[in-house]
């Protein structure tokens, strides 16, 4: 409940500002959406646990719901920082350079939303369950509310958003201001310029007519570098970096910003700079502007300032405290990655070096849990110049074939800068995220020698306590075989789902956490046949994560129900052979990818004396004993986890080149003392 009021604090905080909604300098409409959104969320969460939750059960039996609303009551606050940026006094013109193409209302805010209201709405599901007392149809009736409200029919977006729309943020009237917010708030731009040019009262200068022309201008064009240099208020605080590109932290009309500076022929980086302008997400470096200089033959485009490397933090971070990232915060920053390449692929812009040194982070200043905001950066108009960040260890077999049969390792490389090339490179990236570790900091092979057993199959190999579902994941991405690599779009999917978990779960950071019920790749691989826009790739709207969010709460339930239910049939025999036991827990593993899952645990949200009741079957020539009994119980509960598929008996997985990463999920018992083999 304690979280619960909080979240009630924030809301009201966000209120109080709104008292002066019309002194807003920037993006005002943008800012009136975000608070109305909190608002509909906060009433959409009020309204489910005063309909199916009961004030008295509150002491203890709510603690499924404290980590749920922490992160709400995060999002609230870091959205909250949003609103206060936009309103605070200071130089208009310093503020509106650095805010009027800033895309983190949506993209960000209003995205972290839209994820974390359907987490929440099942936390409240699941507490309605654990609560709902002894009377078993009092249960019954809790779970079949809530079962058809996830009934297959209602996986269309237009139906979902018909009945569940309200509940889930996902209402026309929403989408519609999500679509159209930051479009307004360009008008309103034009509007206070045209008022402030025509004002009587002072006529603008000729550096605030030169800055009117910037604001409204189009993207990417290239702008006198007087703009920025000549201006009274430029001053550089200080120079970083060398050689040919190096850059400078700025102080310019009140606001910080970053100045990169590229000397050479401004005229052949035309093209490049019009297409580095026109990026505008929240997880990608922000080109604001670009000046140039004809005479002196420089560049400058104006950045946002964020200093710190994942390389460097997470050195800082491991050293220091001699201990990996919280694994919820390693996700979040995955995803976060995984958003910005989607976004990049999605305009046709691919890397082709991606690596800890071109992601540039910073901590979440409301957030005292280590999240960081992770941008993606080193795009374009800088060769590589960091023998470090250019190693091998980041690119993948067929960039390391082409660079050894061609001699060139230089960025222009044709294989460099593709789709899968990326994913390649981000799954080291994940690796690193994971372990704390550079990949293979622990082989003494360099160069071409490394490059050599990379092309061979050769991969990091995790620590054993590393979570499989996550080892599964990054395996896939950097699996030798581009084509079998997913999409980026397809491990966002997967990753919000996967934080969704963690949110639900806040036990993974025990010795012996609870892994997720199915593969999720196997749900996103359904769900792609069914969506064509999902098979597709389309970039995701904010709009539609709630859909997503939903559609995958289906198909989990489904797969859960039914895996839970092959276990009960067939595990009636006591005298069950070891094969009978596997496929008691494997189930049959059809051929139609629609119907594969790997089941790992029953879910929480399904009844759970299924499971009990069935384990007490296999343990009733045991029960003369009844201390004998319970461990044993305890024991065959955990024997009934899937084993590993090398059994000659029973049906068995295909691991042929198309399915050779289907995950092999291990008892707990297992897991612990078990390693990992690297990818080939």
């Amino acid at each position: 409940m304690e979280q619960f009021r909080q979240l009630g604090e924030a809301v009201g905080s966000l209120k109080a500002l709104m008292v002066f909604r019309d002194e807003i300098r920037v993006n005002r409409r943008q800012c009136y959406l975000l608070v109305d959104a909190f608002d509909l969320a906060f009433d959409a969460v009020a309204e489910e646990m005063r309909s199916h939750l009961r004030f008295e059960e509150k002491p203890g039996k709510w603690r499924a719901l404290e980590q749920p609303l922490k992160e709400l009551h995060r999002v609230f606050r870091e959205g909250e920082q949003y609103v206060r940026r936009c309103l605070e006094p200071g130089e208009w013109w310093g503020k509106a350079v650095a805010l009027n193409q800033n895309s983190e209302c949506v993209e960000l805010h209003l995205h972290n939303l839209l994820w974390c209201v359907p987490v929440v709405l099942e936390a409240i599901e699941n507490v309605a369950e654990a609560t709902a007392g002894g009377d078993q149809e009092d249960i019954q009736k809790k779970r079949l509310v809530f079962s058809k409200k996830y009934e297959r029919e209602w996986m269309e977006p237009e139906l979902f958003q018909h009945k569940l729309g309200k509940l889930y943020l996902s209402s026309q009237e929403l989408r519609t201001r999500l679509e159209t917010a930051w479009k307004e708030d360009r008008w309103i731009l034009s509007e206070t310029i045209a008022e402030k040019a025509s004002s009587g009262s002072r006529p603008l200068t000729k550096q605030e007519n030169r800055l009117a022309q910037l604001l409204v201008g189009p993207k990417g064009k290239l702008w006198p570098s007087s703009v920025l240099v000549g201006s009274p208020d430029y001053q550089v605080r200080r120079r970083f970096g060398s050689g040919s590109v190096y850059y400078k932290e700025i102080q310019w009309m009140g606001e910080t910003f970053v100045v990169k500076h590229v000397i050479g022929d401004t005229a052949s980086l035309t093209n490049e700079i019009s297409i580095l302008s026109s990026i505008a997400h929240p997880n990608v470096m922000q080109y604001m502007y670009c000046f140039t200089d004809e005479e002196k033959k420089e560049c400058l485009m104006l950045m946002e300032l964020i200093s710190k490397d994942l390389s460097c933090y997470i050195r800082e971070v491991c050293s220091t405290r001699r201990k990996v990232l919280p694994l919820l915060v390693a996700v979040d920053t995955m995803l976060q990655i995984a958003r910005g390449m989607e976004y990049l692929h999605s305009k046709q812009i691919y890397h082709g070096d991606l690596n800890p040194s071109n992601i540039f982070v910073k901590a979440r200043n409301p957030s005292p849990d280590g999240y960081l905001h992770a941008k993606v950066g080193g795009l374009g108009l800088s060769p590589a110049t960091n023998s470090k960040a250019s190693s091998c260890i980041w690119h993948s077999p067929e960039v390391l074939l082409e660079q050894e049969q061609t001699g060139d390792g230089s960025s222009s490389s044709s294989s460099k800068r593709t789709e899968k090339a990326d994913v390649y490179s981000f799954a080291m990236i994940c690796f690193e995220l994971l372990t704390g570790k550079v990949p293979f900091e622990d082989n003494h092979l360099q160069g071409d020698k490394m490059s050599k057993n990379i092309r061979a199959g050769e991969r990091p190999l995790f620590p054993s306590q590393s979570p499989k579902y996550l080892v599964t994941l990054t395996r896939r991405c950097w699996h030798s075989d581009p084509s079998q690599r997913p999409s980026f779009s397809s491990v966002c999917r997967v990753l919000r789902y996967l934080k969704r978990f963690l949110v639900l779960n806040p036990d993974h950071s025990q010795p012996d956490p609870t892994p997720p019920p199915v593969d999720y790749f196997d749900l996103e691989s359904s769900l792609s046949k069914r969506f064509a826009n999902w098979a597709r790739g389309d970039l995701l709207r904010a709009s539609e994560v709630p859909f997503q969010m939903y559609a995958f709460r289906v198909l989990e339930r489904e797969r859960t129900s039914a895996n839970v239910k092959e276990r009960s049939s067939e595990s009636g025999s006591e005298g069950a052979s070891v094969c009978g036991d596997e496929n008691a827990c494997n189930g049959v593993l059809p051929d139609d990818d629609d119907t594969i899952a790997t089941v790992v645990s029953a879910d929480k949200s399904l009844p759970q004396k299924v499971t009990l009741d069935t384990n007490k079957k296999t343990t009733s020539a045991r029960k003369a004993d009844g201390k004998a009994n319970k461990q044993s119980s305890g024991q065959n509960q955990k024997a009934r986890m899937v084993r590993s598929p090398q059994l000659s008996c029973g049906r068995s997985v295909k691991m042929n080149s198309e399915r050779q990463l289907q995950p092999v999920v291990m008892s707990p018992g297992r897991q612990k003392t078990s390693g990992h083999n690297s990818d080939t």
